[in-house]
């Protein structure tokens, strides 16, 4: 049984005519605005702005729309209907990231994004010089230390706070392999850290996803 909202939606879909036409331009504002807002969370990575931005967020939208009026009858309630559609959009989106970002290989491994890590670990404000040379010795471990592929990884979870399931998707792989390449990655950062004499804090700063 299907709740009234999602029953709603697929009937809509499903038919033909004005209300379907209805169904599928509410459909779409409700797609791209979920789209504009994972590529926006993603800017800063991809070094994307303005037209560009927005024209990888309709083009997420379009695909995933096409995708759901497609297989709207296999909609089969175990959840509400938009959950389900949030779902296409947010992995056309993370294909059509993982696209530009692997033609775009560059790695925000300066700027602000390592400043507001203290703000998101909890450090504390009055230990700032303490920190301040932890932040530096991480980075440098990330340069030196790790892979290629680790360091986008690590970058990716760490500095960017991509999902875990969406960095996968982008990636063309699973959580499985995920959690490996950052339990390596992190196994090395802390080796590298201890030797600098940061061992207390390194957890929280190279933490798992």
């Amino acid at each position: 049984m299907l709740d009234d909202e999602s029953a709603a939606w697929v009937r809509a879909l499903r038919c033909t005519g004005p209300e379907r036409q209805a169904a599928v331009g509410r459909l779409h504002e409700l797609l791209l605005r979920i789209a504009r807002k994972e590529v926006g969370r993603r800017a800063a990575r991809l070094g994307v702005t303005g037209p560009e931005l927005d024209d990888l967020a309709q083009q997420a939208t379009s695909d995933a729309l096409l995708a759901i009026t497609r297989k709207v009858g296999d909609f089969r309630g175990e959840s509400r209907f938009t959950t389900w559609a949030y779902k296409f959009v947010v992995l056309e989106v993370a294909g059509k990231v993982a696209r530009h970002f692997w033609r775009e290989p560059a790695l925000p491994l300066e700027g602000e994004q390592w400043e507001r890590l203290p703000d998101r670990f909890g450090l504390d404000p009055a230990k700032e010089s303490e920190w301040r040379d932890l932040l530096a010795a991480l980075r440098q471990a990330v340069l030196d230390q790790l892979t290629e592929h680790q360091r986008r990884v690590f970058v990716a979870l760490v500095l960017t706070g991509v999902p875990l399931d969406v960095l996968a998707a982008e990636m063309g792989t699973n959580r499985n392999a995920i959690y490996k390449t950052m339990f390596d990655a992190r196994r090395k950062l802390r080796a590298a850290l201890a030797a600098k004499g940061y061992v207390s804090d390194v957890d929280d700063m190279v933490r798992r996803p």
